[in-house]
């Protein structure tokens, strides 16, 4: 091989050597980056209970968090957990429709029908799903510390239990398992509800 083609056999080898990762790179530079921030979605609410579903602006949210808008209820996984929501001693509904909008034929993999507040996923693939997704498709701002305009402060806190038991840990990591008790309450210790629901009378169809 004469010089020349040498120099330039080297040269165009460190050219793709350079520019193929640099292409990787580019690639995944434009994966969409997830809203995980439960504060800055669209239409989240902060205000006191209750709270309705909150569907104007769920297909945008669905897509902020990285949730599909499905056609029809998916199939693949199917598990019911139920809710209790008690602010200062008081039970909160849990609404009807959550993650459901009729009006642009659609419904979210999380979603409630009813008003018995029991959550359904339904979902074209297996994968695990958590509290915070379940909030967050509702609309109604969920963190450690806050759920809609109530945050920890003082004596009163956010505190969470699963099946009766207390959990310790960032609450909107709680995945949804088949037929879990899921208790969320804000306020004083004294104003725990006493027992704490520990389980549900889930239907024999569910």
């Amino acid at each position: 091989m004469k010089k020349n083609q040498i120099v330039n056999y080297i040269v165009g080898t460190v050219a793709i050597i350079v520019v193929f990762p640099l292409s990787l790179v580019n690639c995944n530079s434009q994966k969409p980056v997830l809203n995980t921030n439960p504060e800055t979605l669209t239409g989240i609410q902060r205000g006191d209970a209750p709270w309705p579903p909150e569907t104007s602006s769920l297909k945008k949210r669905l897509k902020e968090i990285g949730l599909p808008a499905l056609t029809r209820e998916g199939v693949v996984l199917h598990t019911h957990e139920h809710l209790d929501i008690f602010v200062a001693g008081k039970q909160v509904p849990v609404p009807s429709d959550i993650g459901i909008s009729n009006a642009a034929g659609f419904i979210a993999p999380i979603h409630i029908h009813d008003e018995t507040a029991m959550i359904h996923v339904e979902s074209p693939t297996s994968r695990a799903f958590d509290l915070g997704q379940f909030f967050d498709i509702w609309g109604v701002l969920f963190t450690g510390d806050c759920m809609g305009g109530y945050c920890s402060h003082g004596d009163k806190s956010l505190e969470v239990f699963v099946n009766g038991s207390s959990f310790r840990g960032d609450p909107r990591t709680i995945e949804l398992k088949d037929h879990e008790e899921i208790v969320v309450t804000f306020g004083t210790s004294e104003e725990l509800p006493n027992p704490i629901p520990s389980s549900y009378a889930f239907p024999p169809e569910y």
